[in-house]
């Protein structure tokens, strides 16, 4: 028998120092309980983390549509510099072939949320908790007011994927989940959970506080999300927030966004907005969280957020939970929200599904 596969797992705090260092390998470990996990929504997000809990033991079911074939005969293949993972976990076409599981992970987009009480039901029964790893504000109270809020968790990933064809997931740099209690402070289940992640590798927190952890990542993918879709209809119409009768041209990176010094303003101050507005809510998320962002996204390097990718495949935009939630939250709070007005203008504008014309 060959030496273990061991790994440095490298524990990160959230202003993202390195807190320890311990050796890691992929094998379940002892105090590590197997459970029963559902994904739903299984685009590049949910097969990534269904194969890294299936590569680590546990007893993961995949929820289908075309990839069914394709994953159900060759498993799931993760490609990253990390090291490449290759899992078999189990496939299904319907909840019902499913049945109730301990852990529900959700990686729907956002604009799937109506299909909640159709694909969620079946996988509950009385001990279920329900994880949902999606973007932007909203979701944790729709499934809280279908399952009761007892069985909800969030997470936030901070990681860069690609589904670059069927059952073939691409992982760029080192990735995170940030996780916590949708109804109040973690649990023991809210340990056991993020340690189960941490067994997969994959580097997970847990928060105290989720809203703000929400209203923190916010600081960045509203806009790098909205300007890298809005900047397709150019510098002037973003400014105006006027985009009518414009036909989009090129979505804008991160790194076009902060290579031009035009664009890194309103960035800048969308930034400052979301900040503004957080504390408005009463939450503690400090000034200084946008300067960190733009030097966190300088060395990215030249990134497409998810929304761009939607834009440009003609799909839905993720617009209620990652914009207009947020600005609902800004007027509601009497935060002042001139820029993120105009860019909600211009979004709803390019939404290639929305009917025109869209009303704030």
């Amino acid at each position: 028998m060959g030496a273990p596969n061991f790994r440095s797992a490298f524990f990160i705090s959230i202003s993202g120092e390195v807190i320890f260092a311990l050796p890691f390998k992929t094998k379940l470990c002892r105090n590590i309980s197997i459970m029963k996990i559902a994904v739903v929504g299984c685009g590049a997000l949910g097969s990534y983390y269904g194969a890294k809990l299936s590569h680590a033991g546990q007893d993961v079911h995949l929820l289908l549509r075309s990839d069914y074939e394709v994953v159900r005969r060759k498993g799931v293949y993760v490609r990253s510099d990390e090291g490449d993972v290759h899992a078999t976990p189990n496939c299904a076409r319907t909840p019902e072939d499913i049945g109730v599981c301990d852990l529900v992970l959700i990686g729907l987009k956002t604009t799937a949320n109506d299909q909640f009480a159709n694909l969620v039901p079946p996988l509950v029964g009385d001990k279920t908790a329900i994880f949902t790893l999606q973007n932007g504000l909203g979701n944790e109270e729709i499934l809280a007011s279908l399952f009761g809020k007892d069985k909800i968790l969030g997470g936030l990933c901070f990681v860069c994927l690609n589904r670059v064809e069927p059952g073939v997931i691409q992982q760029v740099g080192r990735g995170r989940i940030l996780m916590g209690e949708f109804s109040g402070k973690p649990e023991p289940r809210t340990h056991d959970i993020a340690a189960m992640f941490r067994n997969a590798g994959v580097l997970c927190e847990v928060t105290e506080n989720l809203e703000q952890a929400h209203w923190e990542k916010l600081v960045w993918n509203v806009p790098f999300n909205g300007l890298g879709v809005a900047g397709a209809a150019g510098f002037e119409a973003v400014s105006s927030g006027d985009a009518k009768g414009v036909q989009p041209g090129r979505c804008l990176s991160t790194k076009d966004l902060l290579s031009d010094e035009r664009w890194e303003k309103l960035v800048r101050e969308l930034m400052d907005e979301v900040i503004a507005t957080a504390q408005a809510l009463g939450l503690n998320v400090q000034n200084s969280t946008a300067e960190k962002e733009l030097i966190r996204t300088r060395q990215m390097g030249d990134y497409k957020a998810s929304t761009l990718i939607d834009f440009e495949r003609r799909q839905p935009l993720e617009l209620v939970a990652l914009f207009l939630e947020s600005l609902r939250q800004a007027r509601q709070a009497g935060a002042a929200t001139p820029r993120l007005e105009k860019l909600c203008a211009v979004l709803l504008e390019l939404d290639p599904v929305l009917p025109k014309p869209v009303v704030l």
